[in-house]
């Protein structure tokens, strides 16, 4: 198994994480983020789980000790209940938006930077197999160009006993990869790259990769919750997936509810102020509500258009 080859955010130019991104697919580069910044979010992270009883209430929690008995995963009810908790946050939204994540990103996608507004956090039980993320790429759930990129940030150190993320150098030259039918993972052994690189990381470090990149999670085996994000970004000027900014499902989310105990109202609806592009465009997303094969999709796509036309109304 290869190691990944970090790079230092000193000095660290356009043209060489271009060149790294493009020969490898993805970067690593260490002490990028302030450690205030990861640690004032852990703190608020920590104090939704520990009252939610995911964590042991005689630890410190930032020591994240998990609670055997709460395992759960992404599409459970009790999990879907405490991570809408966390999604609320707004220190959870404001955090892809702080300068020195701004500048890196920027020297990868240009001055025309969009922070895609729904964030991702990943928190992983440990010992606990329905919750291990398997093989795929972004692009299959994110759509709209190709040239995104995800910057997966752990938000506390994470040793590979901690399950941190590994990545199939090269893969991102190989196209859309073919899922098999469970949650659009790759089947095991079909993946096409030039091999697993994996690693240590720590609290500060970014670990940056193409939308087509294939990349998936080591079994988290610590005792500990691992608590990561993915914060997804991308040049303006290029093609957006609606479906990025708004909640499709049942209404269970929506941003007026998420904005509801904000402090500030400098980044409610930030995308509105981007000339942003969208595809599928709002006329094809008509067709595709009237037309798209299943019930679910149809009316996936109507609460998108909605949603869309409601924003920019």
């Amino acid at each position: 198994m290869k190691s990944f080859h970090p790079l230092s955010h000193e000095n660290l130019n356009s043209s060489a994480l271009r060149g790294e991104l493009e020969q490898h697919g993805y970067a690593l580069i260490r002490d990028v983020l302030p450690t205030h910044e990861t640690e004032r979010l852990l703190h608020e992270i920590v104090t939704v789980l520990k009252a939610a009883r995911w964590i042991r209430s005689s630890a410190d929690p930032i020591e994240r000790e998990a609670v055997d008995a709460a395992a759960c995963a992404d599409g459970d009810t009790a999990f879907k209940e405490v991570y809408d908790r966390v999604f609320e946050l707004e220190s959870f939204h404001t955090f892809p938006h702080q300068p020195a994540l701004q500048k890196l990103m920027k020297q990868l996608v240009g001055p025309e930077l969009f922070i895609h507004p729904k964030s991702a956090a990943r928190l992983i039980f440990p010992s606990f197999d329905r919750g291990i993320v398997h093989a795929h790429q972004d692009h299959t759930a994110v759509a709209g160009d190709s040239e995104s990129f995800t910057a997966w940030i752990p938000l506390h150190d994470c040793p590979l006993e901690a399950g941190p993320l590994r990545i199939l150098d090269g893969s991102h030259r190989f196209g859309l990869q073919p899922t098999g039918e469970t949650q659009g993972y790759i089947p095991s052994g079909s993946e096409k790259g030039d091999g697993w690189v994996e690693g240590e990381l720590k609290a500060g470090d970014v670990l940056i990769f193409h939308s087509l990149t294939v990349h998936e999670a080591l079994p988290n085996l610590s005792g500990k919750l691992r608590i990561s994000l993915d914060c997804r970004f991308q040049n303006y000027t290029r093609a957006v997936n609606p479906g990025t900014l708004v909640f499709a499902g049942s209404g269970r989310r929506s941003w007026e509810k998420i904005y509801a105990t904000w402090q500030s109202n400098d980044l409610k609806y930030y995308w509105k102020r981007l000339p942003l592009t969208f595809k599928p465009t709002v006329t094809e997303l008509a067709k595709l509500a009237e037309m798209s094969e299943t019930p679910e999709m149809r009316s996936r796509y109507t609460n998108i258009l909605q949603r869309i036309r409601a924003q920019y109304s």
